[in-house]
């Protein structure tokens, strides 16, 4: 599995690291005005429904929502960028005789920080800051008891700072940092004496009585490297792709946490848009459990792939 994902990215970043325009992507060149504030703000509706009334072949009502909000606040003179944004998305999921099912949840705070040391250069000096976590509790359906997940735990924090590379910084990125601290916070009790998402579990006696608590706060210190690009695929289509790889230099070093996301975006209208995403995610510290003969008793299993699928139509107004 490792070696398959290797090659995926691989791939993935022989494509985006093509000179961008290979890709279409414009460079657009603008006289300096002097340092610039930038803020903008984006809210976003999606709706997925289906019903049915004496349908012959079956079917099962549905109707799901996704809700996002996203802000961001940029500063840019001759030497220096500074970008900042917040994200927050939920979605949800209703379907006929079934319980209210959550599809979607994140909360999301990026600040990046870059300093060139001339006018002409494309590398900058970089520092980067990176926070999500979720905002309710996540279940493995349909089993609603235990959740598996609250709001931080599983909470990611990622701070660094390296070199970047950006002829055109708000279209096409490359970032590569040798020392990244990434933290993971399990700040539930339950979580974290269960050692989820990599934390070390509790001591337990032989009555089963918690002797040391598990871990709530985990570091790691690695190497972390990035690509973005975004670019125009056709007359009101435009794709987004990201991918971030991180590393840990004492715990598996070799060993590859992937994050890889992927979005198209249909515009319509100025108000009106569709999406199509993929997101697909590795993390060698969240290993998964398989069930054993003895009930409500699991074994640990090895990390396996996340991944995640969207398509949405719905509104979207920039302010």
């Amino acid at each position: 599995m490792k070696y398959l994902l290797f090659l995926l990215v691989c791939l993935c970043f022989q494509f985006s690291n093509a000179q961008p325009d290979s890709l279409y992507i414009k460079e657009i060149k603008l006289e300096y005005t002097g340092p610039q504030w930038a803020q903008k703000n984006k809210a976003s509706f999606d709706l997925n429904e289906v019903a049915f009334v004496n349908w012959n072949s079956g079917g099962s009502n549905s109707i799901s929502g996704l809700l996002g909000l996203k802000s961001m606040l940029d500063y840019r003179d001759k030497f220096f960028v500074w970008k900042n944004n917040v994200e927050v998305r939920y979605g949800v999921n209703k379907q006929e005789a079934r319980e209210l099912r959550k599809t979607d949840d994140l909360i999301e705070i990026n600040s990046n920080m870059g300093y060139k040391p001339d006018s002409l250069s494309n590398w900058f000096y970089s520092a980067r800051l990176n926070f999500r976590t979720q905002l309710t509790n996540g279940y493995n359906y349909p089993n609603k008891d235990e959740p598996i997940s609250r709001l931080l735990a599983p909470g990611y924090l990622f701070l660094g700072c390296g070199m970047e590379y950006g002829k055109n910084i708000d279209k096409f990125s490359f970032y590569f940092s040798p020392l990244t601290l990434k933290a993971t916070f399990v700040l539930d009790e339950d979580l974290a004496n269960a050692g989820s998402f990599g934390v070390r579990p509790a001591v337990l006696d032989t009555d089963g009585n918690v002797i040391v608590p598990g871990e709530r706060f985990r570091k790691e210190l690695g190497i972390l490297v990035t690509n973005s690009y975004e670019m125009e695929l056709a007359e009101n289509i435009n794709v987004k792709n990201q991918v971030s790889l991180y590393s840990d230099y004492i715990n598996n070093f070799g060993n590859l946490d992937l994050d890889w996301r992927i979005d198209f975006d249909f515009k319509v209208n100025s108000f009106v848009r569709a999406t199509l995403g993929s997101h697909l995610r590795y993390d060698d510290d969240v290993k998964t459990q398989t069930p054993t003969s003895i009930e409500g008793e699991f074994d640990e299993a090895g990390a396996k792939v996340q991944w995640k699928q969207f398509l949405g139509v719905g509104f979207a107004v920039d302010f």
